[in-house]
């Protein structure tokens, strides 16, 4: 009989108490997901993760004392960073680029339905990336505003096949689709994704996508990024 896989620890980081309630509500009818903790600021979040070293850290962007941009960039200096998933309104998209930047993972809108919420998390803490559509369009136009057009540095040393795989990932296409268009295997495809994140010094998909449109490789009109799998 087989051990039943460890459950992903999660941390909810908002400052309204009604909210921290409900995701933890919601995250913890779950048997794969646990809420290991629970703060009310970035300063608060920073710390509980220290001592909790949790896998996903579900924060909100606008808080008293530290907020979710300046705690993002504080978690991912720990020796061990979650992945940080922002919790964001339709009118907050305005944060995308900074927290990208900052080294989140994703976002999820408070107004998604628990399934989307609960696949987000759980699409983040397999180690993908998700952004979600509605906050895709701001995105793109502050990428087109602060493009260096300079080849980002480790970009020559790619080989040619993990370049293309590279120009297909930055637009938004899935391991799947890339595998399709390459006739390659899925594994394969996902052995090349590793090795091109590596090369350029990238945590993942996301951070792809940020260098992408700051250096000119993708520019607006491509096909917009999407959850990776």
């Amino acid at each position: 009989m087989t051990s039943p896989a460890v459950p992903l620890s999660v941390m909810i980081v908002d400052d309204q108490a009604i909210v921290r309630l409900g995701f933890q509500a919601l995250l913890e009818s779950q048997p794969d997901l646990t809420v290991v903790g629970t703060a009310g600021d970035g300063r608060d979040a920073v710390r509980l993760a220290t001592a909790l070293a949790p896998d996903i850290v579900l924060m909100d962007v606008r808080m008293p004392v530290m907020g979710g941009i300046e705690a993002t960039r504080a978690l991912q200096r720990l020796s061990a960073p979650p992945k940080v998933l922002i919790l964001t309104t339709f009118d907050l998209d305005e944060y995308v680029y900074d927290v990208l930047r900052a080294g989140a993972s994703g976002f999820l809108l408070k107004d998604a339905t628990p399934e989307q919420i609960l696949e987000g998390v759980r699409v983040v803490g397999a180690g993908d990336a998700l952004l979600a559509p509605n906050v895709t369009r701001r995105l793109i136009s502050e990428f087109a505003a602060r493009s260096q057009l300079r080849p980002p540095p480790g970009l020559a040393d790619l080989t040619a096949r993990e370049r293309e795989v590279f120009d297909l990932l930055v637009t938004g296409r899935t391991n799947a689709e890339i595998a399709a268009r390459l006739y390659l295997a899925e594994q394969t495809v996902k052995t090349h994704v590793s090795s091109v994140l590596l090369k350029l010094g990238l945590r993942d998909r996301v951070q792809a996508v940020v260098l992408a449109y700051e250096t000119g490789i993708v520019v607006p009109g491509a096909r917009p990024p999407t959850a990776a799998t």
